[in-house]
């Protein structure tokens, strides 16, 4: 297994690219989609939008440069980078996909063997509250299995559900309808990450409105059922559905401090939670990285550098950062993001101990990916210790060309 330690002995990046896909949006490479890249035994999946708009999926052995590229026959609304591609495999082989929302009915397939590139007909999971979705995320499961997370309901007013997909028999169920009750008066906007034991983190930010500059305050809660009962750091248990006053605060933000929705969160290998995300300082007009984790304890926050531009969300013209991905082991981490500071290459930050907070970075592309977010295979990761990042030269105007998608990979 090759871990951050060895990572952090000096990186190598091979670029292997996938084929030409539509960029005139960041559709490909939000960073909420779970997952664009997905590795099962030995085989490495991805999904994207071609330059038409069409949902393709290929797949290659882990090693080799070839793509095996199928158009799937469906198609998403790409002028809208919300509707991005979410895909995952089960424990079987079977790849599971979820595309082309923003507050629309579910859009859901999956292949019709183990393995194949060929998507089944649009299917439902369990009948209902399925009208109104956005945000829709795979993860995967011990057993096999996976879990799908999507919020119902629009920005301000939604709530976070949670189905089950079981191996064993082939179907969903569900597991929360509302495990964060917004009120009808703010929504939750969070990151979730699947620890080696099974248990289930998940943060969120509240916002008030549709408005951005509403987010605030860093929540947080567990479970360690597969989303039946949650808790907080302390292993207070919940009574749900989580509300703003039951919330555990795991750090404060106030409104209007440019705190960031939807970036990632990781645990390490003793089940300690890691939440990336920036905003500012109230003394400050630019918005910091920063990792927030609990140390079986306490709270505790590190800043990163990478961000040194002032901006302010929800002001118009474009963010001169991308949200963040973290990847953390025995106390070391490395957070990929891009910046318009350092030419909006994809970066890494690292560190051999986050608690002293002494980061290093380094550049890994010559090139500009201008509205790039970063998504990694997460399985492979998980599994092995490699880290691959899709990586496509995206935006900024409507007028963008199709590029190529590629996968990174660091060593």
């Amino acid at each position: 297994m090759i871990t951050i330690a060895a990572l952090l002995g000096g990186l190598s990046v091979r670029s292997v690219d996938v084929a030409e896909g539509w960029a005139s949006t960041p559709v490909n490479v939000a960073i909420f989609r779970r997952n664009s890249l997905w590795t099962h035994e030995g085989w490495q999946y991805v999904s994207y939008y071609n330059a038409e708009g069409h949902i393709m999926l290929g797949k290659r052995r882990l090693g080799t440069r070839e793509w095996i590229l199928s158009d799937t026959g469906y198609n998403g609304n790409v002028s809208d980078a919300h509707n991005v591609i979410s895909m995952a495999v089960d424990g079987d082989g079977y790849i599971h996909v979820a595309f082309d929302h923003h507050d629309d009915s579910l859009h859901y397939c999956r292949s019709i063997a183990p393995g194949s590139l060929e998507l089944g007909p649009m299917e439902t999971m369990v009948g209902y509250n399925e009208i109104d979705v956005t945000y829709p995320e795979f993860y995967s499961m011990p057993d096999g299995g996976l879990l799908f997370v999507y919020r119902s309901g629009g920005s301000g007013h939604g709530d976070m559900v949670i189905n089950r997909y079981s191996p064993a028999d082939r179907k969903w169920t569900n597991v929360q309808d509302v495990l964060i009750d917004g009120e009808v008066r703010r929504s939750a906007y969070w990151q979730l990450c699947v620890d080696a034991k099974g248990t289930i983190h998940l943060s969120w930010v509240w916002r008030e409105t549709m408005d951005v500059e509403t987010n605030h305050d860093l929540c947080y809660a567990r479970s360690l059922d597969g989303g039946v009962t949650w808790e907080n750091s302390k292993g207070e248990r919940y009574q749900l559905p989580i509300t703003q006053e039951t919330a555990e605060v795991a750090w404060p933000v106030s409104q209007g401090c440019d705190l960031i929705n939807q970036t990632s969160m990781t645990a390490d290998s003793e089940g300690h939670p890691f939440i990336v995300t920036y905003w500012r300082d109230g003394d400050s007009d630019t918005p910091r990285y920063r990792i927030v984790w609990n140390d079986g304890e306490v709270w505790r926050q590190s800043v990163v550098p990478g961000s040194d531009t002032p901006f302010q969300l929800g002001r118009g013209g474009e963010v001169p950062v991308s949200r963040p991905q973290l990847v953390v082991d025995d106390g070391r981490a490395i957070m990929i993001f891009r910046s318009a500071a350092r030419g909006n290459r994809v970066t890494i930050a690292s560190t051999k101990d986050i608690r002293k907070g002494k980061w290093t970075l380094h550049d890994i592309t010559g090139y500009s990916v201008h509205s790039w977010e970063p998504t990694l295979d997460s399985e492979l990761w998980r599994q092995y210790g490699r880290l691959h990042i899709l990586v496509q030269d995206c935006g900024p105007d409507a007028d963008t060309p199709a590029s190529m998608i590629k996968v990174l990979e660091v060593s």
